[in-house]
């Protein structure tokens, strides 16, 4: 039997279905959670739990605003951008920043030896140095198409952009990224 689709799982919660809501939970709650994690970075996780709850909270309230015609993905990635967003203008901050190595670095050779860990610590943090000085209307869509594996259409439907300039914003974000290492650190190969 085929998976149920989160677009049929929202139409029986609109239609009274409430307890269906968890499947939906269920299957997005790890991805919020990571979301939210890169995009709120330095709150602690417990901060990131209740941001990710209130995101759900939402949706439930709003789930009967939901047109079931369309993805529910990018409906509850909105939802979640709008609660961040709004998170980081109530905490007077717009500092965003995420690092994976594997991510960043998937060719590079992963011995588990103390000079591997201090050179990957010192580049997260020259990374982050870099990020903070990023424009967030380029940071955000680098951390959805890279770490959360966002489609292009979806972070135009998150972001409420054409998909158009998701791809300008990913392309200027990365050359931006480049001028801004290369600047900070022009002796580092």
């Amino acid at each position: 039997m085929a998976e149920q689709r989160d677009e049929d799982i929202a139409l029986m919660v609109q239609r009274g279905d409430t307890e269906s809501f968890g499947l939906l939970v269920t299957r997005y709650e790890p991805k919020m959670l990571r979301y939210a994690r890169k995009f709120l970075f330095g709150f602690g996780p417990d901060d990131i739990k209740d941001v990710v709850q209130d995101v759900f909270i939402k949706a439930y309230m709003n789930i009967k605003s939901f047109d079931t015609g369309r993805a529910f993905s990018p409906w509850l990635y909105r939802i979640a951008h709008n609660q961040f967003i709004n998170i980081l203008r109530k905490r007077g901050t717009e500092h965003i920043s995420f690092f994976d190595a594997d991510t960043l670095f998937p060719h590079a050779d992963h011995e588990d030896t103390e000079i591997r860990r201090h050179e990957l610590a010192e580049l997260k943090g020259m990374f982050d140095e870099c990020l903070d000085r990023l424009d967030p209307k380029y940071r955000e869509p680098i951390v959805l198409y890279y770490y959360e594996e966002v489609g292009y259409q979806e972070i135009s439907q998150i972001m409420q952009i054409p998909v158009s300039t998701v791809g300008i914003r990913l392309k200027r974000g990365k050359v931006a990224l480049k001028k801004i290492f290369d600047t900070l650190h022009p002796h580092h190969e």
